[in-house]
């Protein structure tokens, strides 16, 4: 976590940090997080029994975050949620979910605010030193094998046929023992990505554990930059997601993911920007049926 939190990222810092927090200061967590608007008022003391615990895990909680004062977490959460509310201005509230009695208008708004919060959030956060380094690697790897499960895995396979497109060598696996016997036979001239919103699926954590140990330089994307996948890795690539309580770590996560994929193969393809170009144009011909010179 940042010494000094961000004012307009706090509510990022607190999702980020959740997974690792012990168990009572998630329930603070849990408290800001589901209704940030009306915990920006509350006293300490409302907020420890809102969560179930003492003043003394608040106290830890945000002094954790990098705050000295309870004040302070509340004026940024203050600032936060007015500038959430003037970005996104007629959207669902922010502290909003589905509820029971929504209408279908209330269900589009709310998921459409969320994944839009989850796309700013991450431009917002991620780190641009490390998605550079991990264009340099990507644009000059011999070859880059891919792996994720789940929602993770399609992330995985999009940016594979990205970089296939403009003429890469990309692999993607859909299955754990492929992916790890793919990656002992990697060299340091090959790249192995994994992606994990949790940053705990432990055969994601093997399959770059592997990679690196055979000599590849590995990446991860991830909501947790404190997660085992993000100790794994050579490169940490962190999202921003916001998730609903039905299909967590799948809605959010899948276009925060999907975002910070498509900055890594745009970046790369800039990076050899005709070779790229001319790759493009002849995919596009081939899957429309055209000559190989038209």
């Amino acid at each position: 976590m940042p010494s000094t939190p961000s004012a307009r990222m706090v509510l990022v810092d607190i999702r980020a940090a959740l997974p690792s927090l012990p168990p009572s200061e998630q329930r603070v967590a849990r408290a800001i997080l589901a209704d940030p608007v009306g915990v920006a008022g509350w006293s300490m003391h409302r907020l420890a029994a809102e969560g179930e615990t003492s003043t003394t895990t608040v106290v830890r909680f945000y002094r954790r975050l990098g705050y000295s004062r309870h004040q302070d977490l509340r004026l940024d959460l203050t600032r936060e949620v007015t500038r959430e509310t003037f970005a996104h201005a007629g959207g669902a509230a922010a502290s909003g979910d589905i509820d029971r009695d929504d209408l279908l208008s209330d269900i589009v708004a709310k998921v459409a605010r969320k994944e839009a919060l989850s796309i700013s959030d991450t431009a917002e956060a991620l780190d641009l030193d490390a998605l550079s380094r991990a264009v340099a690697v990507v644009a000059a790897a011999r070859r880059v094998d891919l792996f994720g499960v789940g929602a993770s895995a399609f992330v995985g396979l999009d940016l594979q046929q990205k970089l296939v497109r403009i003429g890469r060598t990309a692999l993607t696996w859909s299955d754990p023992h492929s992916a790890w016997t793919s990656a002992v036979v990697l060299d340091s001239s090959c790249v192995a990505v994994g992606v994990s919103h949790t940053g705990t699926t432990a055969s994601t954590v093997r399959f770059l554990s592997l990679a690196a140990r055979a000599g590849a330089t590995t990446i991860a994307i991830s909501n947790h930059a404190d997660a085992p996948v993000a100790h794994a890795a050579d490169i940490v690539l962190t999202t921003a997601a916001r998730e609903s309580r039905f299909r967590p770590g799948a809605l959010g996560s899948r276009i925060a993911q999907l975002m910070v994929a498509d900055c890594l193969f745009t970046a790369v393809a800039q990076a050899s920007y005709d070779r790229s170009i001319t790759a493009l144009g002849q995919t596009y011909a081939a899957v429309r049926g055209e000559p190989a010179d038209a």
